[in-house]
């Protein structure tokens, strides 16, 4: 046992002192830098979101969703972490003091503290070898994504080694230590320090003590030295990650735009052209980025061979900041995030589907800095895909991106009984069709059948007819936002008049975009509606008994492509797997299914372009999936999805059908 002399005393309060200015001064550029994004955090409800920031930070809870293997290493350490504030606290007062946390509580103490030592030593063993050793294709990124130059001379391994090197070192001596102390004075509760100081037989108690004293100054001496300089380092991920849950912005889904407030005519500036025009959450998402490249594992852009990487986007970001701070701090002009952080085709290869924000561990949101990036290059520069202007100009014009007449919108419908809200006001479902059903001819089969479904039902429904328009999903994707604002108000106008009011009806639509956008952001001008899908209504009519369908309808084994809008962005995966099984047909899962599905490839407004080089097509690489299941069918549930799969299959001629749900209830209807 041990106590820092007197003057030992005063030199540690001086370095404590020293290190503590340098890292305030770090951490003060850092805070200048993040406030200077657009946009307020928000401060409502803070013990709610205390309570779930405290939670999501010391559970992991998003870490789990991906690398199971590499999840449970990344727990060791970060737990270990997390406790060593508490041991690194008590050790500066076990140096001034030489107080130890006595009874109990203290055995508890010192086994928590041995094992987590372990742990992180174990953990950080792991991703070193895995990095420098192995060289995990997982931390690399392919040649024609845009880097840094810092970042491809090797910048993040060199960070990632000075990082695992400080924890190794601090938690080793501070281990090694306490191994020089139990072989003085033998401590059951310290087992791994136990094993350790057998190492230390036949040294005498009093250089085992000057030993323990020398391990004391060095952990806790490399604290001090690393503490400036953690903001620069991709460890600060362990503190910011926290306020990234705690400030994260209220969204219905985790797709939700912030809207513009297009009427402000003192706004200049619309989107994002340079880092200070991001909203605060995306600068914070640099410092948070933990630099484990999970989110280009699941982006569809990336993993067919495209420019898009959302990790190197954020990672670019961080070295352009740390490179640039005293002057980002001080309020200086950044340079165009064009110009270091992503490629113009990157910006547009993005499918909008989401699954970068899903399955970050720290909360990122790099969909959004490329939505906001759109916007510029749409609203500022009038620099986009020239294939997007015909869409644009339809739905515009004709209220559809087809640019076909508003006068055909109802043409689907001829020879059916289709009532319009004028025909039979007092309907207890809004049938929201849709672009793609009233003018696409494959899609307008799935319009057919819903028809047949609802009558089979007994369901009272009516649709809007000519006064319905685009919804604008696409329009506000692909950075046209004052289009989506155009199109929105007017449906908004219209809705309110036929589903709002004291008793508010439900709205349904067999387009997971349209039941996004109508459910999810067009609340943020005015128009609150419940709005749910096809497959929701379909399941909720079997379950009511309503809906009666004839087993035996499916011939061979289906498989269901979840929409991205549908399960991932609003959580729907129950009810197409319910309607399916209902049909009594061989379902077989893909493996990346539910909320983990891989998109289609027309999200983001795709749809209307053509899609960027890379080494193979969006819709391809998930028909091949659903192909490898052995399926004879492909269940849908989005008239997009439908198209881009149709496609694929047609393409690869292997006699696989693609369907939407609901043309498949329709076949299973009774006789009549």
């Amino acid at each position: 046992m041990f106590q820092l002399t007197p003057i030992e005393m005063l030199i540690f309060a001086i370095a404590v002192a020293v290190s503590l200015f340098l890292s305030y001064r770090g951490f003060k550029k850092v805070i200048q830098v993040i406030r200077r994004g657009q946009g307020e955090p928000p401060l409502s409800e803070m013990p709610r979101r205390l309570f779930n920031a405290a939670v999501q930070w010391i559970a992991l809870a998003p870490t789990w969703r991906a690398r199971p293997g590499s999840t449970i290493m990344h727990a060791l350490i970060a737990w270990g972490f997390m406790f060593y504030f508490l041991v690194n606290g008590l050790d500066i007062l076990k140096g001034y003091t030489a107080w130890d946390v006595p009874g109990a509580a203290g055995n508890i103490y010192r086994l928590l503290a041995d094992l987590l030592s372990a742990a992180v030593l174990i953990g950080m063993v792991y991703f070193l070898v895995r990095r420098f050793l192995f060289n995990s294709k997982v931390l690399t990124f392919t040649d024609n994504i845009k880097l840094m130059d810092k970042v491809k001379a090797g910048g993040m391994r060199r960070d990632s080694l000075i990082v695992g090197v400080f924890i190794l070192c601090h938690v080793g001596f501070r281990l090694l230590g306490q191994s020089f102390g139990v072989a003085a004075h033998p401590d059951a509760w310290q087992p791994v320090a136990n094993g350790i100081s057998g190492l230390w037989s036949g040294m005498s108690e009093q250089t085992l003590v000057v030993a323990e004293h020398a391990c004391w100054w060095i952990a806790l001496f490399l604290i001090l030295a690393f503490l400036p300089y953690f903001p620069y380092t991709k460890h600060f991920h362990l503190i910011v990650a926290g306020f990234n849950f705690l400030l994260k912005p209220n969204r219905t889904s985790l797709g939700e735009l912030e809207p513009i407030d297009l009427e402000d005519e003192s706004i200049e500036q619309f989107g994002a052209a340079r880092l200070e025009d991001l909203h605060w959450k995306q600068i914070i998402d640099a410092y948070s980025c933990i630099m484990c490249n999970r989110c280009q594992d699941v982006c569809p852009a990336y993993t067919t061979g495209k420019e898009l990487s959302p990790s190197a986007l954020e990672i670019n970001k961080r070295y352009y900041i740390n490179a640039n701070l005293n002057g980002l701090a001080n309020g200086d002009q950044s340079i165009p995030l064009l110009d270091y952080a992503i490629s113009e085709s990157a910006v547009w290869a993005c499918t909008a589907c989401g699954a970068c924000v899903q399955v970050c561990p720290v909360g990122n949101e790099p969909m959004f800095d490329i939505m906001y990036m759109r916007r510029n290059q749409v609203l500022m520069e009038s620099n986009f895909p020239h294939e997007l202007q015909q869409a644009y100009r339809g739905m515009e014009r004709s209220g559809n991106p087809w640019n076909l007449a508003r006068k055909d919108r109802m043409g689907w419908a001829k020879g059916l009984e289709i009532a319009t809200v004028e025909e039979n006001p007092d309907f207890d479902v809004l049938w929201w069709v849709g672009c793609a059903p009233s003018y696409d001819m494959r899609a307008q089969k799935t319009a057919t059948a819903f028809a047949q479904v609802l009558d089979a039902a007994n369901v009272s429904f009516a649709v809007l007819g000519d006064m319905e328009n685009c919804t604008g999903d696409s329009a506000r994707r692909s950075g046209n936002e004052a289009l989506f604002y155009e199109l929105a108000l007017t449906n908004i106008e219209v809705l309110n008049e036929f589903v709002a009011g004291e008793k508010p009806k439900r709205i349904v639509t067999t387009c997971p975009h349209c039941m996004h956008t109508l459910g999810k952001e067009y609340h943020q001008y005015g128009g609150s509606y419940e709005v749910i899908h096809s497959t929701q209504l379909i399941a909720e009519l079997m379950e009511q008994g309503k809906l009666r369908t004839e087993t035996g309808s499916i011939k061979g084994q289906i498989t269901l492509h979840d929409p991205c809008y549908l399960a991932r962005q609003n959580g729907v995966v129950d009810e197409p797997r319910y309607t399916l099984r209902g049909l009594d047909g061989d379902f077989v899962e893909m493996p990346r299914n539910s909320t983990k599905s891989f998109c289609c490839g027309a999200g983001g407004a795709q749809m209307w372009k053509e899609e960027e080089h890379g080494t193979q097509a969006v819709n391809m690489t998930r028909y091949e999936e659903a192909a490898a299941t052995g399926a004879n069918t492909i269940a849908v549930g989005c008239p997009f999805c439908l198209t881009m799969l149709t496609d694929a299959s047609n393409q690869a001629d292997q006699g696989v059908e693609v369907k939407d749900l609901v043309e498949l209830v329709a076949d299973a209807l009774p006789a009549s």
